[in-house]
């Protein structure tokens, strides 16, 4: 193995000998409850960028979320096509089985997939070259041509407009699935958008009546 592919790996084993110092045995009663399984209240759906961690960024413990990461936190339309439906599958998981109480959409600022969706920059359309990202980000077309329309398709303005956008589409999306449909109008699941600002560190969160993210104080 060659010190590159050595050198990160090497890096997350010190931090779990961090963690099982400083975190799992502390912590092992905490631990201990969920040998049998986990009872979360809350789903997070959250970007795969590595500078957006949920459960850092809401300093939770074990067992309180329940997360799917992935690029630009999109949740795709309910769709019953063949295929590996990931996000789908773990929402269903979560509302359904674990029976969540809320769902919690987190876009953040600086999302490369954001970017890339307004930008429309040329990936590849092969899978593996680009495709795959291609065709994930072009469930944000429809915001891009309303984005592009006030804000053009270039500029920092223009970028959070889009990231901003996405979490709307994703709400919208997960609208679309039945049984997110249904616990919702029972008043069984809410639906909230949020948004995580790198630059500064802040959380937005969305008031639907009006469309406007609102930082948390």
């Amino acid at each position: 193995m060659s010190d590159i592919d050595s050198t990160g790996f090497d890096r997350l084993v010190e931090g779990y000998r961090r963690f099982r110092a400083n975190g799992w045995v502390p912590n092992h009663e905490r631990w201990a409850t969920l040998r049998d399984g986990q009872a979360p209240d809350v789903m997070v759906i959250a970007c795969s960028d590595s500078r957006v961690d949920p459960a850092q960024i809401f300093d939770v413990d074990p067992g309180e979320v329940f997360v799917v990461r992935n690029v630009a936190a999109m949740v795709p339309p309910f769709e019953t096509t063949p295929g590996h439906h990931g996000v789908s599958a773990a929402l269903e998981f979560a509302v359904q089985f674990l029976k969540v109480k809320e769902v919690v959409v987190m876009g953040h600022g600086m999302c490369g997939g954001c970017k890339a969706a307004l930008t429309q920059e040329m990936l590849g359309t092969e899978p593996g070259e680009g495709g795959f990202i291609a065709d994930w980000i072009a469930m944000l077309d429809d915001a891009r041509a309303h984005v592009v329309a006030q804000h053009g398709s270039e500029g920092r303005a223009a970028e959070q407009a889009m990231e901003l956008e996405g979490v709307k589409v994703s709400l919208a999306n997960l609208r679309t699935f039945p049984c997110v449909r249904s616990k919702e109008r029972k008043g069984e699941l809410r639906l909230t958008g949020a948004f995580f600002a790198i630059s500064d560190g802040l959380l937005h969160v969305l008031d639907e009546d009006s469309g406007a993210f609102n930082p948390v104080s």
